[in-house]
């Protein structure tokens, strides 16, 4: 048992959810109350200024999908490693630790893929590319 990897997986984890729930709350449900993108970001969000000017924010409203899917992919993506942490913490040597491995990897890019899918309604093609690793690490 590796109680530093251990720690490392539970504050990951607690990385991930922070990251999701603050960016709905601070980011996505001004923009959702706005309903134009993210062309309505004022310059100086959350007391932090933007290094960027008001125009350049300007996004078209059907690309905030993708920005939702891929804010929350990086929560995904960030828990698979948590789970790998952890496991790697808690199972002195596994025989079987490389299909866990693979097992966890799949489902991530199969989560990140619907997520992507889902957000875009198929527009995007990341959803293509995480199906894909996700299939191809099922079918080893």
């Amino acid at each position: 048992m590796n109680p530093l990897l251990i720690a490392a997986a539970a504050g990951l984890t607690v990385v991930g959810l922070v990251h999701s729930v603050l960016g709905e709350i601070m980011v996505f449900r001004g923009l959702r109350r706005q309903g134009a993108g993210l062309r309505g970001i004022p310059h100086n969000v959350g007391g932090v200024r933007s290094p960027v000017a008001p125009r350049a924010l300007a996004l078209p409203r059907e690309h905030l999908g993708i920005v939702w899917a891929t804010w929350h992919l990086v929560t995904l993506l960030g828990w698979a490693l948590a789970a790998l942490l952890w496991r790697l913490g808690t199972v002195p040597s596994d025989t079987a630790l490389a299909a866990w491995v693979a097992d966890v990897t799949g489902l991530a890019t199969l989560a990140g893929g619907m997520l992507v899918l889902y957000a875009t309604r198929g527009r995007h093609p990341g959803w293509t590319a995480l199906l894909v690793v996700a299939a191809l690490v099922w079918w080893r």
